[in-house]
């Protein structure tokens, strides 16, 4: 994809302009579009950075599944917060995402779930996400125990797997220009709504 060079104009609601910019990833960002890093940092200050998959994003905020005892959730309790960040190269742009973070509701996270291939389902329940184990054939054990205990009936969501969402306090959009002198494009929320700004490259 060429540069894009003609001007770009701040919408009101920045997850209109999100919501813009992920439907052109969608059609021009080969893979994963809906891939984010998310980053979090333990109460000692020690960062830690991984990809997850966005699963929901609308005014109230953008929203990822996880096992509640994974390192990510550890951190999220300890700090109350995360940031995320888009990056589609093909399209030249970028999205960062910073705000405090909440639990959906049950009936948010079982609709979700109900939708999920059963593989997976599967998959969460074998998982001790983020501990150690000595080798693989521990977890493929886990996996055919748990199919023979779910055999034959719907697979129950289980009570440490569910959704965080992302609540922004602040979204950044970029955008690639020529001479690397780029669009950054800033929006705050304030309690009268959200501000924008724009910041040298």
């Amino acid at each position: 994809m060429s540069l894009e060079t003609t001007p770009l104009t701040p919408a009101d609601d920045p997850f209109a302009l999100f919501s813009e910019w992920l439907a052109e990833a969608d059609a021009g960002e080969p893979g994963l579009p809906h891939a984010m890093s998310l980053a979090t940092v333990a109460a000692s200050g020690t960062p830690s950075l991984r990809m997850v998959l966005l699963k929901g994003a609308d005014e109230r905020g953008f929203v990822f599944y996880t096992n509640s005892g994974s390192r990510k959730v550890d951190e999220i309790e300890e700090t109350g917060a995360a940031a995320l960040c888009f990056h589609w190269k093909s399209v030249r742009r970028q999205v960062r995402i910073e705000g405090r973070v909440e639990r959906v509701g049950d009936a948010e996270a079982d609709a979700y779930w109900a939708g999920r291939p059963r593989d997976a389902q599967i998959g969460a329940w074998a998982s001790r996400q983020s501990q150690p184990y000595a080798a693989r054939a521990e977890l493929e054990a886990e996996v055919a125990a748990c199919e023979r205990r779910f055999a034959g009936r719907p697979v129950p969501r289980p009570e440490f797997w569910t959704g965080y969402r992302v609540v922004p306090a602040r979204i950044e959009f970029w955008r690639e220009q020529p001479s690397r002198l780029h669009d950054r494009l800033v929006y705050t929320r304030t309690p009268e709504g959200w501000t924008t700004q724009w910041l040298y490259p």
